[in-house]
């Protein structure tokens, strides 16, 4: 009894070697239960929305422990924000408290996120010895703060009228399938459904589904075994490695890169259904864009339509010139390259993308950019650029970066192919079938949704223990983070 009862008290505290993850075990128990209790409460609106708040906060309780403070005051602060933007009379009342609330947002991720970016910064450019600080990064503070800040911002925009209720907005900022590593979800997307009747029905719960199986197999079989058996081993040492197993690591980094990422969404969208609650899709084949104008389409849709709506319109957009168009696109995404992290390889990563778009808006225009044959090639052009940019997105610095790309380019060794195949078969099998998967026809995918729909409930239970069970056979010994955690 003791030794339950300590177990129970264990799984109430914060474990920072042990954080709650999508992919554990723990995880698992945890959405169970509230499944279990969720059916008594699901068509009473305000017990839902106590009910989910509670779990929510503990869920985020159990991944970065007190930071849950912050997450409220957070959210706090914006809704107190909200309320006076909306109730000033004047354009310059309204103007100084949405200054109040760019200081609150930008100067707690600044501090969380970028002070000993800064601190480095300044060392290295004086030479001086600054100490650096001991800051712990909450996770997702990046997501839940820029979630926060567009309700403020549509306020002041005039697209949203404030909320009454705080419980409301809490639980619409801390609800917690998508709150670590998003999607950015806005308020006059999501606050809407909280007090509307759920309607869960078969194809909602076969999509649902279908999602958190696509999500777990990308994460736990696809993402996690190339990181940790030749991803993290390419980009740790490359002088070790060849030019052609580099370059599949490149290729093997943007294949885990996605499936990762892509992987939370799609669990994460799949387990607001389940609760009865629609999410954004937050990924759309990006591999698949003729351009790199269509791959913002496609990748990180919540994030760059975010930076699009209220950084590069608000800016100017492309309504004053060309040279202001250029402009306001490199400061874009310059500033999406930091919003990834503290670290001038993202940085770079943002500009090499920003140079992109500009010349991608002078190409789109051209005849030839509608020709068939040209967007063919141009796909494998943007593919092939989104790679060289993820050296720099992945390395740990500019040194590793160039070390890769020297390698490719002067110590290729394509005779090395045969043995490569040979050592890393699995890995090699991984890559094809990944990326075969993401290219296969959209068709294909609501096909296994509408046979995941006409199968019995105990069938579609079934299934789903079957993908946890081959998850569990192929995950490695430590459980893996998601990527997108850390920003």
């Amino acid at each position: 009894m003791t030794q339950i009862l300590n177990q129970i008290l264990a799984s109430l505290n914060y474990n920072p070697q042990n954080p709650l993850l999508f992919n554990s075990s723990f995880f698992l128990f945890f959405f169970i239960v509230v499944l279990l209790l969720y059916p008594l409460l699901a068509n009473h609106y305000r017990s839902r929305t106590w009910y989910l708040l509670l779990v929510s906060l503990y869920f985020y309780f159990k991944t970065s422990g007190l930071f849950v403070i912050l997450l409220l005051i957070t959210a706090a602060i914006n809704f107190g924000f909200g309320h006076a933007i909306y109730y000033s009379k004047g354009r310059s009342a309204k103007r100084w408290w949405l200054f109040c609330s760019l200081i609150w947002n930008l100067g707690s991720l600044g501090y969380f996120k970028y002070t000993n970016f800064i601190i480095d910064t300044i060392n290295q450019i004086s030479g001086g010895s600054l100490p650096a600080m001991d800051i712990f990064l909450p996770i997702g503070i990046s997501f839940f703060t820029f979630q926060t800040w567009s309700y403020t911002l549509d306020i002041y925009f005039g697209n949203l009228k404030p909320i009454h209720s705080f419980k409301d907005f809490a639980f619409f900022v801390s609800f917690f399938p998508q709150l670590v590593a998003g999607p950015i979800v806005r308020a006059s997307y999501f606050i809407p459904q909280i007090n509307k009747k759920l309607n869960l029905d078969k194809d909602t719960i076969a999509r649902a589904l279908v999602l958190i199986f696509a999500g777990l197999l990308k994460k736990g079989i696809i993402a996690d075994y190339l990181s940790v058996n030749f991803v993290d081993r390419v980009f740790d040492n490359p002088t070790l490695f060849s030019g052609m197993e580099n370059l599949f690591g490149v290729y093997a980094y943007a294949l885990q890169i996605y499936c990762d990422f892509s992987g939370y969404s799609d669990i994460a969208i799949g387990l607001a259904a389940l609760l009865g609650f629609d999410l954004p899709i937050n990924f759309n084949s990006p591999y698949k864009a003729h351009s790199i104008t269509d791959f913002w389409r496609r990748w990180h849709i919540s994030l760059s339509t975010w930076l699009r709506d209220y950084l590069y319109i608000p800016l100017g957009g492309n309504r004053k010139g060309k040279v202001r168009t250029h402009l306001n696109l490199m400061t874009t995404m310059l500033l999406g390259g930091l919003w990834h992290g503290a670290s001038w390889n993202f940085v770079l990563w943002g500009g090499l993308h920003g140079v992109a778009l500009v010349l991608d808006k002078a190409w789109i225009n051209t005849r030839f950019a509608r020709s068939h044959i040209v967007r063919f090639f141009s796909t494998i052009v943007t593919f092939h650029f989104v790679c060289f940019s993820w050296i720099f997105f992945r390395s740990r610095d500019f040194e590793n970066s160039l070390t890769i790309i020297k390698r490719i380019t002067s110590s290729f060794h394509g005779s090395l192919f045969g043995h490569w195949i040979a050592e890393y078969r699995v890995i090699a099998l991984l890559i094809v079938i990944g990326f075969l998967a993401h290219w296969q026809p959209d068709s294909w995918e609501k096909s296994y949704r509408n046979f995941l729909a006409r199968l019995p409930l105990p069938l579609q239970s079934l299934i789903m223990a079957l993908v946890i069970w081959i998850l569990f056979q192929a995950r490695s010994s430590d459980i893996q983070p998601f990527i997108y955690f850390q920003f």
